[in-house]
């Protein structure tokens, strides 16, 4: 197990300076069309509401409201009193966010209930803990590739997810050198204060106020090769150091990879390492470098990265690096991934059980021997022969082939092997993607986590209509002429889960027919029966058609154009 080391704080402590600005006052609009009573709202720490008066002539929405704040109404038409309410709280808060927007005209309402407090947590108490400002105290894992604009990423030890922090104020501003100006590396050992927020799914700390910041006395300076990467046939791999103790440098190999990677020499502040050739696939091992001054620990981290050996089950050959291994004598059993392109004989699997096709990197047949590889007598899923009642292959299917090689009058093929997967998928249980057997939401699912390169069928309920925009700011659920297009929730029962690995979405799908929906078409309903059929893709754990129209609805409700 891979242990990770942590700063502890040095004994001299480095402190910066900082700076309190403050915000420039609210102040109410006074448009004739929209007009608030007031910008602020001020709510007592043992809980209570506070009212505004709205007065509007066009229809208006409340947004940007915070989990701890109820606001009753969040929209209307004309006049209004709208109430903002909170239950009691020890902590104090405040909200910047909460936008009233009418027409083109918008209104920033500032909320405070009690005093706000920075509360000193551990990563993991702010990963779970509720949107506020925090004081912690961690070590600098990750300088992020933006870290012009202070972008970075730092851990204490409690928590197995380093914590993002987005923007480093410096002299009481975000500036893009506030990382450098600081010189904050990784290894650091650094106290930070900041407001939680949540993007996308990613915890953060916003615009960090930097409260100390303790510099490691280790420090990586260069690898050797720079790209810090080594072919598959193995090779050394040296790390120069500084260290600024007597004390020397011990080295910390992940016992995962101590059966490939290990340590060749110790010379001063360089360490080599020897990686083995590898016949797998891509591998990597962060290798940990620490220190002391006799009273705390320093560390520091460098990754390596090695090259995997084509036609291992990680890292599939292509049906050209197939033909190309058979014609050079390869005989060896590999995995070898493609997409169906044609098909011998009746096109399918027949009474022996087994079938022979080609297979292609983008399911074009040909007809050159140098592209087109051939899959000779093929076994079906877990190595076994194909029987009725199991779905039939289809051209354009993408299948993953494990089998030997060979060359028979002149063609490079597969000899005798099996299908490990197809479209992604190892058991016939939810669909294998094909028209004649298509997914079900549950397939479609683990289809797009696969990376498919297919176009696949998906069939599923609609469960829930998701909003498609119509104008700026305005949105419609289902499908829009703007773009012809919609999105939908669909699940295997119609239900709308609200559970990323039950419902699957159809996003920005087109109409029957591949073409793109207008007002004479009717509307996607929910309980409609859809077969959709395109690319899959996974964004931010969601799973999906590939968006942008590159995928259709095939069938509705059992009707196709």
């Amino acid at each position: 197990m891979k242990m990770k080391h942590f700063l502890a704080a040095l004994a001299a402590v480095f402190t910066l300076g900082f700076t309190v600005s403050c915000d420039e006052d609210f102040e109410p609009t006074l448009f004739d069309d929209f007009q608030v009573s007031s910008s602020y709202v001020s709510i007592s720490p043992n809980g209570g509401s506070q009212t505004i008066n709205v007065k509007a002539k066009e229809s208006w929405t409340i947004s940007g409201i915070p989990s701890w704040l109820t606001v009753s109404p969040t929209s209307g038409s004309g006049d209004a009193t709208v109430t903002f309410s909170a239950e009691g709280s020890l902590d104090g808060r405040t909200s910047e966010d909460i936008v009233i927007t009418c027409g083109r005209l918008t209104q920033r309402i500032n909320v405070i209930q009690g005093l706000a407090t920075v509360s000193p947590a551990t990563v993991k108490e702010i990963m779970a803990g509720p949107e506020k400002s925090y004081r912690v105290t961690g070590v600098v894992t990750k300088i992020s590739e933006s870290a012009t604009y202070g972008n970075w990423y730092m851990n204490d030890g409690t928590s197995d997810t380093d914590l993002y922090i987005y923007g480093t104020l410096y002299n009481g501003q975000t500036k893009q050198a506030a990382v450098l100006k600081y010189g904050i590396e990784v290894g650091d050992e650094i106290t930070i204060e900041g407001p939680k927020t949540v993007y996308n799914g990613t915890v953060e700390l916003v615009d960090v106020t930097v409260i100390k910041l303790n510099k490691s006395l280790i420090k990586v300076e260069t690898v050797e090769p720079e790209s810090a990467n080594l072919p598959k046939e193995g090779g050394d791999f040296t790390v120069n150091l500084t260290c600024k103790t007597s004390n020397g440098i011990s080295v910390s190999v992940p016992e995962e990879a101590q059966s490939w990677l290990s340590i060749k020499s110790v010379g001063g502040t360089s360490v080599t390492f020897h990686a083995q050739a590898n016949t797998a696939g891509p591998r990597t091992a962060t290798l940990v470098f620490s220190t002391t001054d006799g009273k705390k620990n320093y560390t520091a981290e460098t990754t390596l990265s090695q090259d995997g050996a084509a036609g291992s089950f990680e890292l599939p050959m292509t049906p050209e690096q197939a033909i190309e291994a058979a014609f050079s004598g390869a005989t060896a059993e590999v995995y070898v991934k493609g997409i169906i392109a044609k098909i011998d004989d009746k096109g399918e699997f027949g009474s022996f059980g087994n079938a022979s096709f080609w297979i292609t990197a983008d399911g074009k047949f040909n007809e050159d021997a140098t592209k087109d590889f051939y899959g000779y007598r093929i076994l079906w899923l877990d190595n076994q022969k194909w029987t009725a009642g199991n779905p039939q292959i289809e051209v354009g299917a993408e299948v993953l082939l494990c089998t030997p090689l060979s060359v028979f009058s002149g063609k490079a093929q597969a000899n005798k092997g099996y299908i490990y997967s197809i479209n992604g998928v190892k058991t016939v249980e939810n669909g294998i993607g094909t028209l004649a057997a298509p997914f079900n939401a549950l397939g479609g699912i683990a289809a797009a986590k696969a990376g498919i390169k297919s176009k696949v069928y998906v069939e599923g309920i609609v469960s829930q209509l998701v909003n498609s925009m119509v104008a700026d700011g305005e949105y419609v659920p289902g499908f829009t002429t703007k773009f012809g297009n919609g999105s939908f929730w669909i699940s295997t029962d119609g239900t709308f889960n609200d559970n990323k690995s039950l419902d699957f979405e159809a996003y920005q799908v087109l109409w029957l027919g591949n073409r793109k929906w207008t007002d004479a078409d009717p509307q996607i309903a929910v309980g409609d029966k859809v077969v959709l059929y395109g690319p899959l893709t996974t964004y931010k754990e969601t799973s999906e058609t590939d968006g942008g129209g590159k995928a259709y609805i095939h069938t509705l409700n059992g009707k196709t154009e």
